[in-house]
């Protein structure tokens, strides 16, 4: 028998490990060879995207390559790209699509580089980059200097681009290790400047440089304004920065509980994510620390780590319910990047983990209840195909929640390019409105709940 029991809002979030089912056989390698390189300890990322444009959330697992010492017999690991079939079912396509890179993979993004109606990937390497044309043709310019961006150099590790200050343009946040964050400010004109500290971002709240690893972004008290969720290393809180308006932030970890469960752990990926459709962002954090011998000195802490689910109470308090969230949550390995989509088109967000020199994990969400929803997909017309950086809003009774599209977020991942939205008990949307990149909008009213909505920028209707 199986016993629900309830978070802090009163709806019970529910995580399974389905893993098993799912027909995926990739497993991570980091290259080791016992020499224990830095690099190592950090790779690496995943991306969801649905790369056939058959309505089903695909899976891109990036993966390491030997390092010097380190056997090299047998076939090179490789990325995999993992084709939703429907019902749990995932098919390796990675020879015919062509994306099995050999390089030694650290982070990936997806977006409509060449804006031919389809998702290209490209693929960050310790070595070079990789970047894969879905179809179509196109050239790139480097303006890292002319843009100010060269003008610091750091020890990024996760990064997310958002209009953090809500000024119409994309800005850059940049979650740098053992040193003071970097938060690149856009003028609009196609040049950034580094603000970091005047926005309270670069440090926690006693000044101190964190050894931040992942970034992610997500309006967590519905307030209209973006607030920032950064992990950490051990002995280290994630931080939750809360988003004061006028380009400020706050250190509000200990006010919310943000941070609970956090600081004995090397934390790595983050997702604000709406788990049980209540209208209140959750947080769930990859765990797992990168030193593999760890336990054998420090009893406080290990090498395998259990992954954090934190459900916000709406009241502007985190709860830890991993405990009592599935038996997803009792998986214990050590994680790396993860990623949160509608793998199964049933109106909820589940959730896909890489761990380090391991099999993934698969959580599908069987949280049981009956909130809510909607999803919106952006086509851009004017601005790029597929609206990233456009803001939604979305108004249903007293409840206001607003997200961007992203590409890239988290610790070197990539995941919903469909923001989704939780509705708890509102049964009709009275209003959503886009603001496109460049400041166009677009308004729709009176929209239905639980399904995925297309806006095409310049036609105010649904789709």
């Amino acid at each position: 028998m199986v016993v629900v029991q309830r978070c802090g809002t009163g709806c019970p979030i529910q995580l399974r490990d389905v893993t098993r089912e799912t027909g995926i056989t990739f497993r991570h390698t980091d290259g080791s060879s016992g020499r224990r390189y830095i690099v190592e300890t950090v790779s690496c990322g995943l991306a969801t995207f649905d790369y056939d444009g058959d309505g089903d959330v695909d899976i891109y697992f990036v993966n390491g390559a030997p390092l010097p010492g380190a056997s090299t017999q047998g076939p090179p690991p490789r990325n995999a790209l993992y084709r939703n079939e429907g019902g749990w079912k995932f098919t390796d396509v990675t020879a015919a699509a062509g994306v099995g890179d050999t390089g030694y993979g650290l982070g990936v993004c997806t977006g409509d580089y060449d804006n031919d109606g389809d998702l290209d990937l490209y693929v960050n390497n310790f070595g070079p980059n990789v970047l894969y044309r879905n179809n179509g043709d196109g050239t790139f310019t480097d303006v890292s200097r002319a843009s100010g961006i060269a003008a610091h150099a750091g020890t990024g590790m996760g990064m997310i681009c958002a209009d953090f200050d809500d000024d119409g343009d994309t800005d850059i946040v940049v979650g740098n290790d053992a040193m003071a964050n970097f938060v690149w400010q856009n003028d609009g004109r196609g040049h950034f400047e580094e603000v970091g500290l005047l926005t309270g971002l670069a440090y926690d709240a006693h000044g101190v440089g964190q050894g931040t690893m992942g970034v992610e972004c997500g309006d967590y008290d519905n307030d209209g304004r973006l607030d920032f969720y950064m992990t950490s290393y051990q002995k280290q809180w994630a931080i939750l920065y809360r988003n004061l308006g006028r380009g400020l932030f706050a250190d509000v970890n200990h006010a919310t509980g943000a941070g609970a469960g956090t600081y004995n752990q090397v934390t790595w990926g983050i997702g604000f994510v709406d788990f049980n459709r209540d209208g209140h962002r959750d947080l769930f954090i990859a765990c797992g620390h990168l030193q593999d011998t760890v336990d054998l000195w420090d009893d406080t802490t290990s090498y395998h780590a259990r992954n954090l689910l934190l459900a916000n109470t709406g009241r502007g308090k985190f709860v830890d319910v991993s405990a009592r969230a599935g038996d997803g949550l009792a998986v214990k390995l050590s994680s790396r990047g993860a990623a949160f989509d509608d793998l199964d088109n049933d109106g909820d967000l589940d959730v896909v983990i890489l761990n380090s020199r391991r099999e993934p994990t698969l959580l599908r969400n069987d949280s049981p209840n009956t909130n809510h929803w909607i999803q919106v997909r952006l086509r851009g017309t004017r601005t790029n195909r597929d609206g990233i950086g456009a803001r939604i809003k979305v108004v249903a009774g007293d409840l206001t929640l607003t997200d961007e599209v992203h590409s890239g977020r988290g610790y070197q991942s990539h995941y919903g390019s469909c923001p989704f939205f939780g509705l708890g008990h509102r049964t009709r949307i009275d209003r959503i409105e886009v603001r496109w990149i460049g400041g166009a909008s677009d308004i729709l009213e009176g929209v239905e709940v639980d399904r995925l909505l297309q806006i095409t920028e310049g036609r105010s209707s649904a789709q």
